[in-house]
Formats: structure tokens, sequence, C-alpha cells
């Protein structure tokens, strides 16, 4: 009688103690059943903090790049959290930013402060010895011509190519008496342009004669 009283209690204990080490379920309003650690369980992992919500944009504060070097600004924003960067020539010739730290910021988009990190930021530049110009004029890119010519003349010849349809016959020669071929179109600007500006576009080939960036038009 002795022994099967203590072997009934014994009994009782080892039931006590697996049920204090079972998960505990809850049953949500969907009627799915989840099941969580029980806080008294030995070696239970801590509880995770609630991820963010779908769709929700993580902010930061995005730093002030205007006269900092190119490369410079953009280790800046990555390390601020921003990785969606580009630039462009802040001049509007259309010239690449191929070694970054040979370039400075003159604008920035967005400006500096709170931005979700998902946003592009577009950074104005230009050469580190040039004058950032009064206004942006590379924002957005070169706009394509409709059925009229633009007028090019003081933009680059690269802005000529970018700007007119890509099937288009374009000649670009030297406006002075040396006769210098043109190389580098970036480094050229427009003075004479045929046809001139506002005649209709209807697949005629085009020309424009043209001096380096520092020089006058003859």
């Amino acid at each position: 009688m002795r022994r099967t009283l203590l072997t009934s209690v014994a009994a009782g204990l080892a039931v006590a103690a697996l049920a204090a080490c079972e998960p505990a379920e809850t049953v949500s309003s969907s009627g799915r059943t989840s099941v969580a650690p029980s806080a008294t369980a030995p070696g239970a992992p801590p509880v995770a903090a609630p991820a963010p919500a779908a769709g929700q944009a993580k902010a930061a504060a995005l730093p002030a790049f205007v006269g900092m070097g190119l490369q410079s600004a953009q280790d800046a924003a990555q390390k601020a959290g921003f990785y969606l960067l580009t630039s462009h020539d802040a001049l509007g010739r259309s010239r690449n930013q191929i070694d970054d730290r040979n370039w400075k910021v003159c604008t920035q988009t967005p400006g500096p402060g709170e931005q979700a990190t998902s946003a592009k930021v577009d950074m104005g530049a230009v050469k580190l010895d040039e004058q950032c110009p009064a206004q942006d004029q590379g924002a957005g890119g070169p706009t394509k011509a409709g059925a009229t010519m633009p007028d090019f003349k003081g933009k680059a010849v690269s802005v000529v190519h970018d700007s007119l349809d890509r099937a288009t016959s374009i000649s670009a020669k030297d406006a002075t008496a040396q006769n210098r071929i043109i190389v580098v179109q970036s480094n050229w600007q427009v003075c004479t342009q045929d046809p001139a500006p506002g005649a209709a576009l209807n697949g005629q080939p085009v020309a424009v004669k043209a001096v380096k960036f520092g020089e006058s038009c003859p």
C-alpha cells in the first residue's frame, strides 16, 4: 500500500513537470493554431522583435553633398544607407563621370534631411577645375527633339547627338580655319547649325560647326 502511494505521487509529479515544458497553444481569430515556447521551458529561444510592416519604407538622414568631391559624396551616401545613386554633368555637356574623384558636387536631389533610403539620389557635378553653374543645366538629361530643330548654339556637340533621333546623319566640323578633328564631342560647343532652329525635321542630315569650350566662335 505504501509503495503504491509513492508510485502515484511520483507519477503525478512527472506529469506536472512535462506539462510545464510543453509549448502553449493559442487560437487566432482565423482559427489557425500557433505554438509559442513556454517561458518556463529550459533552453527556450528568446522572442524576436516584430518585423516592420510590409511595404514600410525605412528612413534615414541624407547628408549634404554640395561642395564635396563626387567619390566622397557617394561614399557618404552609402554609409548613411542610400545606395541608389546617380550623377550627371551639371554643365549640360553630357559628359560621363568616369573617375568620380575628378568631379565635385554642385547640386543634389533630393536635398539633405530625412529621406526614404530607397530614394534615388542624383548629384549634378562638374570637374574639379570648373565652376558650378548658377543653375543645373544637365538635370534630367538632354531634351529629345520633336518635329522641329532645337537651338544648339553654345551647347556641346555631344548634346546634338543625344537630342536628335539616332538615325539622323550628323556632321560636326571645326568652325575655325584650323580644320581640327572633333574627337571628344563634349569638349566642343556649337557655333552654327543647319537646319536652323525651328526648321522642320524630316530626316535630313544635320551639320554643325563648333569650337572648343573656352574659345570664341569666329
